[in-house]
């Protein structure tokens, strides 16, 4: 349990910490500024929770109920902290398409998310280098190493990321129909979900950049099977969903085809 108990404390610390960010840009930088500064804190934040997710799930062999809890939990914290940041690229391409960004915009803010998904591995190295539990010294004396991620082949893991990035984005297009005080649980129920279902095959990563700083790192595959399971699986598979409810089913169902400019969904990831 105390290998638990540390990790919540980092848990705890990561989130303290990115707070402490988004609210002190928030006074510095009230601008236009502010939309970067908040995905790079807030994008940190879940690579860093991730981070130290991960490793206790692997590691501690914690009940499947205990980690599924801590999935969820942290699922919320994320959505309710977040203030509307993305953390993910396929939202920024998203507000592209809609026309409620520019390519220059966009590009700025993947790039800051992409800066704070490396600050996080600096972060999480630094912390578990400290061994504050056993669980931590054991990953120390292996160099950080982790390994490989997938558990079917490359075709597979892409399948189970294209699936999860759609359904995430149906979850997110439809959670306004849903009571305001229900939707981060919601949100949170469906991930959880979708971490216990397929994350045994892919790790249910469904974000880009939250792979580039957590599963990337790892051995077992090349750099463009990573590229090709957790970055065109989820791209695609958040296309293939807005093309289905804003286009397909529309035109099916006799009825005038939604226009792309509305606000785009909110659909933060976490495990």
């Amino acid at each position: 349990m105390t290998d638990l108990y540390v990790s919540l404390a980092v848990l705890g610390a990561a989130v303290t910490l990115s707070e402490a960010l988004r609210r002190t840009a928030a006074r510095l930088f009230p601008g236009a500024y502010w939309i970067y500064l908040l995905e790079a804190a807030s994008t940190f934040q879940l690579c860093c929770c991730t981070h130290e997710l991960k490793l206790l799930g692997e590691t501690a062999r914690l009940e499947l109920l205990v980690g599924l809890t801590l999935t969820y939990t942290m699922t919320v914290i994320h959505l309710l902290t977040f203030r509307g940041a993305t953390c993910n690229p396929s939202g920024a391409l998203e507000s592209v398409c809609r026309g409620s960004s520019t390519v220059r915009a966009a590009v700025v803010l993947i790039a800051c998310q992409f800066g704070a998904a490396v600050a996080a591995q600096y972060f999480a190295a630094s912390v578990w280098s400290l061994g504050l539990s056993d669980v931590h010294i054991r990953h120390q004396r292996f160099g950080f190493r982790c390994f490989d991620p997938l558990g079917g082949t490359v075709l597979e893991a892409a399948a189970v990321e294209l699936a999860c990035a759609f359904t995430v984005q149906a979850a997110a297009m439809h959670v306004h129909k849903v009571d305001e005080k229900l939707r981060a649980h919601l949100i949170a129920a469906v991930i959880t979900a979708l971490v216990y279902t397929g994350g045994s095959i892919s790790g249910a990563v469904f974000n880009p950049v939250l792979a580039f700083s957590v599963q990337f790192p790892c051995s077992g595959h090349t750099y463009l099977e990573y590229c090709f399971v957790y970055w065109l699986g989820p791209v695609l598979g958040v296309a293939s969903c807005i093309l289905l409810f804003e286009k397909i089913i529309p035109f099916l169902s006799g009825k005038s085809t939604i226009r792309l400019d509305v606000p785009t969904a909110q659909k933060p990831k976490t495990q």
